[in-house]
């Protein structure tokens, strides 16, 4: 039996091609509006409609390809002679640019994530393939008629378009990005010929020796913070974006970037520099993620005005060809992808001149006029990152707190654990006190580099400083971070918590409280849902091990402390019951190496930092610690990772990973102290 009728699949058969025309369009216009936002936006339902509509686009207009150059084959080989073509064949054959047009994408993405620019063969193979296709498509239909002279027109665009998107992830792959950063091969001065002279000056009886000389390598910048504005601080961002952004490929920067760089941010405030770092990030996610290497050059435009003319002329002339006898539903559709081709061109341009880029430019060399013109064609500032960070509390996942529905069809999907992690994990943003206590943190740190020798053993120290330094000042013990980093995490976590929630009835305000547990459960988010962003250890066993043991606890007091769920428990009675637990006995000698729990750990450390009587000193403690951690993780970090976050909104921690390079907190420096060269001294 037939599971469709006829007269069902010679309806779908009318109508399958408009489909999948008009929803290829629909994906072009979604991915033009909303995708470029992942990059200032944590949101998931932008990530997952974006990721959803990169997916389908490729994939609808090459079927549509595909369904054109088979009807065109089925009406060619129909065996009545007399039979000519329907008119509505060649109609169709027009969309066949246009197709092209969408396989090229719009200037917003180019790549969902990293791995699609490492895919760009592939796109280059699918670029001749669909190309051929459609060539094969217009050469079958030809007739010598307007419409087939308006294919030829629109197959600029689509060839310019898809030609961009290919050349974009090619030059953004790993391999090419970092030979782009390559420097010319430079071998130094002539070795040979100054020892022949050396020699030469040696027989003539001359006491000769070879005097060594420090050459500076570059001009320092000098900018005084008072004098910096907009304009001057996107001409320093991109200045040193194209320096710092070899940081992202695991290459080494010389002294001279480091020393330009120490130079500007020492005379920078907090906001200024966090601001400049914004703007590097924002042309980083531009040369990942978008065609941002081809638009905002000079061929790129070139190549946006062809593309529009082109367009342009074709939509007059297919207004003029009012004599075509074709289905108004195909005319309708017809007219749709010309306008919407144009339309989506204009706002590609207002992107374009609203861009950083262009503001750049406008600074470097405008006239006032031009700049006048341009900034009122300009469309709102969209931020440049999310400038915020996610959260994940330890206690209040054990506790289960919040509903779970659907339990039972998530497991059979195997979705339970991530959905469970999702639901956990909510989202701040960053407080600007926060950036400026880790901005003087770093500031501290810097000065103590500046006033030693700056080689590599104190950079080293300095970087794999883990909060030690602040316990030190304190009197307390250093065994909380003297353990692998992912221990320290999950420890100083829940301590943070317990101390938190006991102290939080006190109606004096404190700073340091919100920021030290806002920086605590960002640093476990990153431990459970990002630990590639974090040194290898068994931080998700440790993590799983102790929220066993929290609702274990629990359960067994259920009787002690009178409550009927976890669900239902007070945090701050949790907080009471877990510190009356006598822990003067290590938990490692109880516990042994069978489960990788730190919870009474974290309680032994919560009891030591509650003996403290001035609170605030407390809390003023337990920030630094955290921050120092965050400064840790930060260092610890390759650069692809940090790359692989901006497409989600960015991370505090990549920021704060770059304001380090810059105040030269890292080890990819060649440590040296200038460009030395020897010359002749003769007596």
């Amino acid at each position: 039996m037939d599971l469709f009728s006829p007269s069902l699949r010679n309806l779908w058969k009318d109508w399958e091609l408009r489909i999948l025309v008009l929803l290829s369009l629909v994906l072009q216009i979604v991915l033009i509006f909303i995708g470029n936002r992942r990059k200032y936006t944590r949101r998931t339902w932008i990530r997952i409609v974006v990721w959803c509509a990169y997916l389908m686009a490729d994939w609808v207009a090459t079927v549509a390809l595909g369904v054109i150059s088979n009807n065109l084959g089925d009406i060619m080989n129909s065996s009545g002679k007399d039979e000519s073509p329907n008119d509505a064949i060649y109609l169709t054959a027009f969309w066949a640019p246009f197709l092209l047009l969408h396989l090229g994408g719009p200037d917003t993405i180019t790549a969902y994530s990293l791995e699609d620019n490492e895919l760009w063969l592939r796109h280059l193979l699918g670029l001749v393939v669909q190309t051929g296709v459609a060539l094969y498509i217009f050469f079958i239909a030809w007739t010598g008629s307007r419409l087939s002279f308006l294919s030829i027109l629109m197959f600029f665009p689509g060839i310019i378009k898809y030609g961009e998107r290919t050349w974009v992830l090619r030059s953004a792959s790993n391999e090419q990005f970092r030979k782009s950063m390559l420097t010319s091969p430079d071998p130094g001065p002539n070795y040979s010929k100054f020892m022949r002279e050396y020699t030469l000056k040696q027989f003539e009886g001359f006491y000769v020796i070879a005097e060594e000389v420090i050459e500076k390598g570059g001009n320092v910048s000098s900018v005084e913070n008072d004098s910096i504005h907009d304009d001057t601080e996107l001409v320093i961002a991109y200045d040193l974006f194209k320096t710092f952004k070899r940081l992202f490929v695991d290459l080494i920067l010389g002294f001279d970037d480091r020393d330009n760089s120490q130079s500007l941010f020492e005379k920078f405030s907090w906001n200024k520099a966090f601001k400049v770092i914004e703007m590097e990030l924002g042309f980083m996610y531009d040369v990942l993620y978008t065609k941002g290497t081809v638009i905002h050059s000079t061929q790129g435009w070139c190549l946006r005005i062809i593309s529009f003319f082109f367009t342009s002329i074709t939509l007059a002339l297919f207004l003029l060809t009012h004599k075509l006898k074709h289905s108004e539903i195909d005319l309708v559709l017809t007219f749709l992808l010309l306008s919407i081709a144009i339309l989506l061109e204009v706002y590609a341009f207002l992107l374009l001149v609203s861009s950083d880029w262009t503001n750049l430019l406008l600074s470097k060399s405008s006239t006032s006029s031009i700049r006048q013109v341009i900034t009122r064609l300009q469309l709102p500032k969209q931020p440049r990152w999310s400038n915020s960070m996610s959260q994940f509390n330890l206690l209040s996942f054990s506790l289960k707190d919040k509903r779970t529905v659907f339990i039972g069809i998530q497991k059979r999907l195997c979705m339970d654990e991530f959905l469970e992690n999702y639901n956990y994990t909510t989202c701040e943003e960053v407080p600007d006190n926060l950036k400026e206590l880790v901005f003087k943190h770093l500031k501290e740190k810097f000065e103590n580099l500046k006033n030693n020798s700056k080689d590599a053993t104190d950079i080293r120290t300095l970087c794999s400083d883990r909060g030690g330094e602040v316990l030190k000042k304190n009197s307390l013990g250093l065994e909380s971070v003297q353990v692998e980093f992912d221990q320290s995490i999950l420890i100083w976590h829940i301590a943070t918590d317990l101390c938190y929630h006991l102290d939080s009835r006190d109606q004096e305000p404190c700073p340091n409280r919100d920021w030290s547990r806002k920086l605590s459960q960002y640093l476990l988010y990153l431990l459970v849902r990002c630990p590639f962003m974090l040194p290898m250890g068994l931080g998700l066993i440790r993590f799983r091990d102790t929220c066993a043991e929290v609702s274990q606890f629990f359960e067994e007091h259920k009787s002690i402390f009178s409550y009927s769920d976890l669900s239902t428990l007070d945090k701050s009675q949790a907080c009471k019951i877990l510190l009356n637990v006598n822990t003067q006995v290590p938990p490692t000698k109880v516990k042994g190496d069978r489960s990788k729990s730190v919870l009474f750990d974290a309680c032994s450390l919560a009891s030591d930092l509650q003996a403290k009587s001035d609170k605030n000193q407390k809390w003023e403690m337990i920030s630094n610690v955290w921050v120092a951690m965050l400064a840790y993780a930060a260092c610890q970090c390759r650069g692809n990772y940090h790359a692989q976050q901006l497409r989600r909104g960015g991370e505090l921690l990549t920021h704060v990973w770059l304001l380090m390079a810059h105040f030269g907190l890292t080890e990819q420096f060649q440590i040296s102290q200038g460009h030395a060269r020897a010359k002749l001294g003769v007596k």
